[in-house]
């Protein structure tokens, strides 16, 4: 597979170098408002009102439609010996891999929770009560975001934990899906996926109950139906394609630098950006793109990827190419830069994850580090966090007044009602004063 990838280099003091950087800047955040799927988005609101009208008979409509599996209610389940099945013909290495993972991932978000751990009276943390887990059905199983939206909800207390995944295989989900599932104790599972499954988690069915909150990846279908129920439920974010934005030096290793780009191309769509203060470093990396491209499996979708959304960036300084990231606010950022990778990194406030030095590529966090990889894309790290264990409570304020303190606090509060007009308000405190 031969590529040409010079058009996505971009040199500082070419003339059209701040017009390209700031179109590139651009597209990526046109993508987050899916401006050329206005029809997409349409079809999307129907599905998920008629599914809230009509429940399960139109669950059943849509599954077939768009997954081509016809199910009735009772077939959307999977059944518990299904799943104590699936587990046990998992290759005991990769349930060995799967536990040691999922042990990381629970550490980490056990010392991040807040939940419990306040000493004012005046509120009280409690885990959300239902979830529903929305994990994509690609050609091949993705485990590790089940494992990476799953054990935050359970080590925040959610007792009740719900999986939809389409049916991909075999017109169910993946047996390692579904095997995990049962190593991480989760027992309601249905074979639904898109829309449908959506809005059968936020409105409930007549065999799915409602959930309080749904969170997971998906493709655009998946994330307009989230947007869609939002109000009635809570959702993670508005999630979108895969990006990884890499600050390096002369310092980093252009093939490893090069291999970190093309493990978010090949998501497809997926970004891979390069920022950088050497043109010869540059010139380097972008001869092992060219290099290892022809050597990935998907190199074709990785390719488009490549010349649509990705570029090599080299400015004047490290300092501007900062700059410029926190402009980006990118899902992933990369810092690779020597000794001055972690002051590097500590200028950094717009990412959802930041992984310091050469040996923290982003696939130490999607599969093993601990912090979920379920992270803000579309730009939205500007304001949208990775998904914790925190995102599943929920906080209840607590007053309780003595007759003394509201005596005291009474001419404040009643001022304050009347200045709003609100004289009923006012009354509550008067009437208790007499």
């Amino acid at each position: 597979m031969n590529i040409e990838l010079e058009s996505i280099l971009l040199i500082h003091g070419q003339p059209d170098f701040d017009t390209k950087i700031s179109r590139l800047l651009k597209e990526h955040s046109m993508r987050a408002f899916l401006e050329d799927k206005q029809e997409l988005a349409a079809s999307v609101r129907h599905i998920v009102a008629d599914v809230g009208k009509r429940g399960d008979a139109a669950v059943s409509e849509y599954s077939e439609r768009f997954d081509r599996v016809r199910l009735s209610p009772e077939e959307f389940r999977i059944s518990a010996e299904e799943l104590k099945k699936a587990h046990s013909r998992l290759e005991p290495a990769l349930l060995q891999s799967l536990r040691k993972a999922i042990e990381n991932v629970r550490l980490y978000q056990s010392q991040i929770f807040i939940g419990g751990r306040t000493s004012h009276p005046g509120i009280r943390y409690l885990p959300l009560q239902r979830v529903g887990l929305c994990i994509p059905g690609a050609s091949a199983p993705l485990p590790s975001t089940l494992i990476m939206t799953a054990v935050p909800a359970q080590t925040a207390g959610v007792q009740e934990i719900v999986v939809v995944s389409p049916p991909r295989w075999q017109a169910s989900i993946h047996p390692v899906i579904l095997g995990l599932c049962y190593e991480l104790n989760i027992t309601e599972v249905y074979r639904l996926g898109g829309a449908h499954a959506v809005a059968a988690l936020a409105f409930g069915t007549q065999t799915i109950p409602k959930v309080d909150k749904i969170v997971g990846p998906g493709h655009d279908v998946v994330q307009l139906a989230k947007k869609e129920v939002y109000g009635m439920v809570d959702i993670d974010s508005f999630a979108g394609p895969s990006d990884v934005l890499i600050i390096a030096d002369s310092q980093a290793e252009p093939e490893w630098v090069a291999a970190d780009i093309l493990s978010q191309a090949e998501h497809n769509p997926g970004a891979g950006i390069l920022a950088t203060d050497s043109l010869p470093f540059a010139r380097n990396v972008l001869a092992e793109l060219e290099k290892q491209l022809s050597q990935l499996n998907r190199a074709e979708g990785a390719a488009r990827c490549l010349l649509e959304y990705s570029g090599i960036l080299v400015f004047q300084s490290l300092d501007a190419a900062v700059d410029w990231a926190n402009e980006f606010a990118a899902e992933h950022v990369q810092v690779q830069c020597g000794p001055q990778s972690r002051k590097i990194a500590d200028r950094l406030r717009n990412a959802g994850a930041v992984f310091i030095g050469p040996y923290s590529p982003v696939a130490v966090g999607d599969y093993w580090a601990g912090p979920s990889h379920t992270l803000p894309t579309r730009q939205t790290s500007r304001y949208f966090s990775a998904l914790t264990s925190n995102d599943f409570i929920k906080s209840i304020s607590i007053i309780e007044y003595s007759e003394e303190q509201l005596r005291r606090s009474a001419e404040n509060i009643i001022r304050l009602a009347l200045t709003e007009g609100l004289d009923a308000h006012a009354a509550s405190i008067q009437k208790r004063l007499r």
